[in-house]
């Protein structure tokens, strides 16, 4: 095993002087080799700490090109960077801040006819994707290979860290995005940060989590986020550590699929995401009707499909079917009368409303728009807001 060279010991001396660091750590990070995907928002911070701790050798996916657009989060680029490739100005930039590592981008747009052999020679992927397709075809490429991948995702406010598929002390895997999302969202019913923005700095709070996740794993510091979901919310800094059960998602990813065909994306390119929305309108009621219907009396089901630590914060006492079980208690669910579905926000019970349209039939379902944060607003303000 190579040693750290006396400029090596000058450049990672904060490192050094850690209680529990040291040198055996610092080489870990140096041996390691990490493949980050995508290097837009969060890839950004990640790409740069990860390079700055002394990852010894970096890959870069991306196959976008550079925008003026882009300079409100994405930290790694300047304005000479515009036109150019994503993947070549961040390690151009990587190895400007340490020569003393590899980098090596890879412009392509990861398919499943590559995704297998760029993600192989690398120890752990960090996940820096904004789509769905991605996502899915990440983590799958990931479980095949039995790789650690570190996920991360923002809209508007709110960012996701979760750290999927480690190998446990017994031998198995922890969770994987497929026990959090089992079935991708309908195309067009969940905005992405070009249709909803998203607050500068809130990709490079999430990509710092990510890259400090991705140093946990590899030295074995602290404790990594296996088998939680932390939600962060930029606006009021409240964090919150959903606990992730293993719904055996692993055992029904046997090879790579078609992920554009998976998450319903059209191959018809003169089709429009217009389109594609207007032949998925869901019906929705809002915090107002809701209220009453439970005002009334009526006669109806309210399904809550957060996980079981977000229903102990707070409740309107609907029935808790967390949206990674879903799939699995479709007969839990009427179509006899009126079936009103929430979340936190709408997005994810939205997700489930459309999924059991699609793949079950149903036609009696509605979506409460804004969720949980809509009522505590309008409804009732003394219920936490999370």
């Amino acid at each position: 095993m190579p040693s750290l060279t006396p400029t090596e010991l000058t450049r990672y001396s904060r490192h050094l002087m850690l209680q529990g660091f040291g040198p055996e750590r610092q080489l870990k990070l140096k041996n390691a080799k990490v493949l980050v995907i995508g290097a837009g928002g969060l890839g950004s911070p990640a790409l740069l700490y990860l390079a700055a701790a002394g990852i010894g050798t970096i890959g870069i996916v991306d196959f976008d090109t550079v925008e003026l657009s882009n300079l409100q989060r994405q930290v790694l680029f300047t304005v000479d960077d515009i036109g150019q490739r994503k993947a070549e100005a961040a390690a151009r930039r990587l190895r400007q801040l340490n020569p003393d590592i590899t980098v090596t981008p890879h412009i392509v747009h990861l398919t499943t006819n590559e995704a297998l052999d760029i993600i192989r020679p690398y120890d752990i992927v960090l996940d820096g994707s904004d789509n769905f397709a991605t996502r899915y075809l990440v983590n799958d490429a990931c479980v095949l290979l039995n790789k650690p991948l570190i996920y991360g995702s923002i809209l508007r406010y709110e960012g996701q860290v979760a750290v999927f598929n480690v190998k446990l002390a017994d031998g198995t895997y922890s969770t994987n995005y497929r026990d959090l999302f089992p079935v991708p969202p309908d195309p067009g019913s969940v905005p992405d940060c070009s249709q909803a923005g998203v607050l500068g700095v809130l990709p490079g709070l999430i990509g710092t989590l990510q890259a400090s996740e991705v140093i946990k794993v590899i030295t074995g510091l602290g404790e990594p986020a296996i088998d939680s979901l932390v939600l962060f919310d930029s606006l009021t800094l409240q964090q919150t550590v959903i606990r992730l059960q293993n719904q055996n998602a692993r055992a029904s990813i046997t090879h790579l699929i078609n992920y554009d065909e998976f998450c319903g994306i059209s191959q018809d390119k003169s089709k429009s995401l217009n389109n594609i929305q207007n032949s998925t309108t869901m019906k929705e009621v809002t915090v107002q009707e809701l209220k009453q219907l439970i005002d009334s009396g009526a006669d109806f089901q309210l399904i809550d499909v957060r996980e079981p630590h977000e229903y102990d914060i707070c409740n309107i006492e609907g029935e808790l079917i967390p949206q990674a079980e879903v799939p699995g208690s479709v007969d839990r669910i009427s179509k006899d009368k009126q079936v009103v579905i929430h979340c936190r926000s709408g997005a994810r019970s939205g997700n489930m409303v459309q999924w059991l349209e699609k793949n079950h039939g149903f036609t009696n379902l509605y979506n409460l728009k804004g969720g949980i944060l809509a009522w505590s607003k309008e409804i009732d303000p003394s219920m936490p807001q999370y």
